[in-house]
C-alpha cells in the first residue's frame, strides 16, 4: 500500500519554519511536496546552520522529503508557469506576510478561477485581518505576545522562552489539520477554499487552560517552574545525583496515599492541606521543600524502579543525547537514517504518525535547491528541453 496523502500535491511557497514544518509533516504522509523557491537564493534557512557537509541541518529538518523547483514569481512568465502549476494543484502552502501573494499578483481570488478546487493555505504571524496584519512575526514574537513567555520559567524570575520553536510549531501543525480538514470537505463541494492561519491565535489555542482559568476567576496564571497549577506533586524533583519527573494524579483514585508512603513520610497523608492535588497544590510552598528532602536520599535510577512498582508515572530528566539512544525510541524507529545525493547520510527524527495498513516514514533528505526543476516542468506541464533552457536562460527557473 501507498502513503495515505499519495495523490495530494502541494505547491509549497513557505519559508523558515511554520510553513515548511506544516509541509514536512504532509510530506512525511505521502503528499508530493513542490518546494517553489528564488533562482540563485532559495529558503533563507538553507544558510542556517550548523553546516554539515555543505548543507544546512536545519534546512534538512524542515524539509525533508520534498522535491525543489526555482521560479521567479516577480516575472510576468514565472507567474505564468506557476498558475499553470496550480491547474494542477491540491494546495498551495504560503507564510508569507499578507499583501505579498497579491503583490506578487497570484492572490486566493485569481488562483481559483484558474482551479476552483484550490485550496490556498496561508499562515502569517497575526492572520489576514486585525490592526497587526501587516506586521512580520517570528517564533519569538509572538510567544512573547502570547503569553507562554509569562508563565515558563521559575517564579520571580525573568520571562523564558520554552526550549523549542512553538509559536512556529504550533501554527504549523494547525496549518497541516486546516489543510487536511480542507480536502476532507472538498470531497462534498467540490470546491478548495482559503485557510487563514495566525501565529498568535494558535498560541491562544495552546493556552487554552491558562486562558479558561484566567477568563473564570481572574487569577493571572504565573511561571510555576516544572510544576502544574492544579495537580501536585506534578513535577520535576530534584534527586541525589540529577532529577526526575513525577505526576501523581489526585481525584477519586488519589495516589497520594501511596506516594507517600513510597518516600517514606508517611506522617504527611491525613495534612489538611494535602488532602487533595487542588490543595497540595495551593500549598506548594510548604510541601515542595517536604518532598525535595525525601527525594535527594536516593538516585533517580533508585527512585524509578521504586515508583514504577507502585505504578506512580514518573520518568528521568534526560538531555537529547539520552534521548536519541533511548531504548523505546529505538524500538518506535523515531530517528532514521536518510540520504543526501551531495552531502551523504544524516540521521533525523521520523514522523510519530504510526498507522497499521499504510503505513509512514521518513525516507529522503531535502533537496538541492531546483533539484527537481526540470523534472516537475516535464511531469506536470510536458515543457520540452528547448522550453525549459530557454526559461533558465532568462532566469525565470
Amino acid at each position: 500500500m501507498g502513503k495515505p496523502l499519495e495523490g495530494i500535491r502541494i505547491l509549497d511557497l513557505t519559508w523558515v519554519l511554520s510553513g515548511p514544518f506544516c509541509t514536512m509533516v504532509l510530506s512525511d504522509l505521502g503528499a508530493d511536496v513542490i518546494k517553489v523557491e528564488r533562482p540563485n537564493a532559495g529558503d533563507i534557512a538553507r544558510g542556517n546552520g550548523p553546516i554539515v557537509n555543505g548543507v544546512s541541518t536545519y534546512f534538512i529538518s524542515l524539509n525533508r522529503g520534498k522535491r525543489s523547483i526555482t521560479l521567479d514569481l516577480a516575472s510576468e512568465k514565472g507567474r505564468e508557469v506557476f498558475f499553470k502549476l496550480v491547474a494542477k494543484t491540491d494546495v498551495v502552502a504560503s507564510n508569507y506576510v499578507p499583501g505579498t501573494l497579491e503583490k506578487l499578483g497570484i492572490e486566493y481570488d485569481i488562483a481559483k478561477k484558474i482551479n476552483p478546487r484550490i485550496i490556498y493555505a496561508l499562515c502569517s504571524g497575526f492572520g489576514q485581518n486585525g490592526p497587526y496584519r501587516c506586521r512580520p512575526a517570528f517564533d519569538v514574537i509572538v510567544q512573547a505576545m502570547g503569553g507562554i513567555m509569562s508563565i515558563t520559567g521559575e517564579p520571580g524570575g525573568p520571562p523564558v522562552r520554552p526550549g523549542a520553536s512553538l509559536g512556529d510549531i504550533t501554527a504549523g501543525l494547525f496549518m497541516a489539520i486546516a489543510i487536511l480538514t480542507a480536502i476532507q470537505e472538498r470531497h462534498h463541494s467540490g470546491l478548495g477554499q482559503m485557510i487563514d492561519i495566525s501565529m498568535l491565535d494558535c498560541q491562544l489555542a495552546l493556552l487554552e487552560n491558562a486562558f479558561v482559568r484566567y477568563l473564570a476567576t481572574g487569577e493571572l496564571p504565573q511561571p510555576l517552574g516544572t510544576r502544574h497549577p492544579v495537580f501536585s506533586p506534578f513535577q520535576v524533583f530534584p534527586t541525589r545525583d540529577s532529577y526526575i519527573a513525577i505526576a501523581s494524579m489526585g481525584g477519586v483514585q488519589d495516589q497520594w496515599p501511596i506516594f507517600c508512603a513510597t518516600i517514606g513520610r508517611l506522617d504527611i497523608i491525613d495534612d489538611k492541606r494535602f488532602e487533595t492535588g487542588w490543595l497540595r497544590s495551593q500549598n506548594n510552598a510548604v510541601l515542595e521543600p517536604i518532598l525535595n528532602e525525601a527525594l535527594k536520599k536516593r538516585t533517580t535510577e533508585e527512585w524509578l524502579k521504586e515508583f514504577e512498582a507502585v505504578s506512580i508515572a514518573c520518568g528521568p530528566l534526560n538531555t537529547i543525547d539520552k534521548v536519541a539512544a533511548d531504548p523505546q525510541v529505538k524500538e518506535r524507529q523515531m530517528i532514521v537514517k536518510v540520504h543526501h545525493p551531495n552531502a551523504g547520510d544524516f540521521q533525523v527524527v521520523n514522523t510519530p504518525v504510526k498507522l497499521s495498513r499504510t503505513p509512514c516514514s521518513v525516507e529522503k533528505a531535502s533537496p538541492d535547491l531546483g533539484e527537481h526543476t526540470r523534472e516537475i516542468l516535464q511531469e506536470l506541464l510536458s515543457m520540452t528541453e528547448l522550453e525549459i533552457e530557454d526559461l533558465r536562460r532568462k532566469g525565470i527557473v
